[in-house]
């Protein structure tokens, strides 16, 4: 078991849930949006930016002069600063926090490098520090780069980003199976909100940007779906529950607003207003499939409360979940079979099932104690569980990575801390 600074003591909830949440904003957006006014100059009017500590480095980052830029665990922070340092020309040292230097980075320095740009590796190849040089963008190489589409879609957002500053312009080929799709489009999305427009061809997996200026503009970013995910799951597992979350458009770019069509099968119906939308419990299926491959964020929330609500869930394009913040298959594995639940692999590195917790487990958690693997997903994915009983969290302080007033929220629907 991993040894954490703290601990969190959740007593059992009364099974009785009403209340009006505003989760965090979308750091995926927020991010995204940031690198694009650093390339007007700083001259865009961003409004409800994400408080989450991946974001908040990114603004830390981005106004910093230091030669040493320190993500700390922000995995977006990393390659997408990686490209526009990379593309700007500004020399700098890219590193983070253990395990960030332990996740892949070579597709994104394989593809700039491709472009002309001069980046080393400071201590294991293919992995962060890593050391950008000075790059002239009129020296360019190649423009026409291909990378796998099934590995992370960061790597190709961060690409994307920074490809209308290029003399001349990109085209971007992606190989093979195309993961995340939605974080694609949302980038392309919102590169056209901001004056660049972009040819995406994706019966050939190819897109093409010319070289354009973004434009300033103004844009409020819109609440996180992956946060609302855990409210989610909290209406699936209280006995009564009515949850309105607010800052939610029904035309959202982000991907994972699927959570609103997956959460129909363990038990949730969706209702969109002017401010939201309301959570209210439904009917529950006892066994449904669903693919994760554009969506992986949503993965831990709904292998955790289909294996609590008795729903064998059988799930595939979990492959990106191995380099996250942790092994996030392996820790849910552990973690699940705390309970007498689990996460079944049934075919290597490709389908899942999530085998569902006893009936007599799910009236008896009595103070189990969850180890999060410094993983913010983990934290919240399990802590709903306290609607069934005692649950100990460890590391808890791990939600302000992405959804710092999580813990706070939680009380306001009436959990006991």
């Amino acid at each position: 078991m991993e040894v954490m600074s703290s601990s969190l003591f959740i007593k059992k909830h009364t099974g009785k849930v009403n209340c009006i949440i505003t989760p965090p904003s979308s750091k995926s957006e927020s991010n995204r949006v940031l690198i694009i006014d650093a390339l007007t100059g700083g001259k865009c009017n961003l409004q409800n930016l994400s408080n989450a500590r991946d974001t908040q480095t990114m603004i830390r980052l981005l106004k910093s002069n230091d030669y040493l830029l320190n993500v700390i665990d922000a995995g977006t922070t990393m390659r997408f600063l990686t490209a526009f340092c990379a593309v700007s020309g500004r020399e700098a040292e890219m590193t983070g926090t253990e395990r960030m230097c332990e996740r892949p980075i070579k597709l994104l320095v394989d593809a700039l490098r491709e472009l002309g740009c001069s980046i080393e590796y400071k201590n294991k190849e293919g992995y962060p520090p890593l050391a950008i040089k000075k790059f002239d963008k009129n020296n360019i190489k190649n423009n026409h780069l291909k990378i796998r589409g099934d590995v992370s879609s960061q790597y190709i957002t961060a690409l994307l980003l920074v490809a209308p500053t290029l003399p001349k312009g990109m085209v971007l080929e992606l190989e093979g199976k195309v993961g995340s799709k939605p974080y694609i489009e949302m980038t392309l999305a919102l590169m056209k909100i901001f004056g660049v427009i972009a040819k995406a061809d994706w019966n050939k997996n190819t897109i093409e940007i010319a070289p354009q200026n973004y434009l300033p503009a103004t844009y409020s970013v819109e609440s996180d779906w992956s946060g609302a995910s855990y409210w989610f799951s909290i209406v699936a597992l209280a006995h009564e529950s009515r949850i309105e979350i607010q800052g939610y458009k029904s035309d959202s770019l982000q991907g994972d607003r699927v959570i609103v069509d997956i959460a129909e099968k363990f038990g949730v119906k969706s209702t969109f207003t002017d401010k939201g939308l309301i959570l209210e419990k439904t009917k529950t299926v006892q066994a449904f499939e669903w693919d994760f491959t554009h969506c992986p964020d949503l993965a831990q929330t709904v292998a955790v409360v289909c294996a609590a609500k008795g729903v064998e869930c059988t799930m595939t394009g979990l492959e990106s979940l191995r380099i996250k913040e942790t092994d996030r298959i392996k820790a849910l594995q552990n973690e699940l079979q705390k309970f007498g639940a689990d996460l079944v692999e049934v075919e290597p590195n490709h389908k899942f099932v999530v085998k569902p917790m006893p009936i007599e487990n799910r009236n008896s958690i009595s103070g189990q104690s969850i180890a999060t693997y410094k993983d913010h997903r983990m934290a919240m994915a399990f802590a709903p569980l306290a609607l069934l009983g005692d649950v100990i969290i460890e590391g808890p302080e791990e939600v302000a990575k992405s959804y710092p007033d999580y813990w706070e929220d939680l009380k306001k629907a009436g959990f006991n801390l």
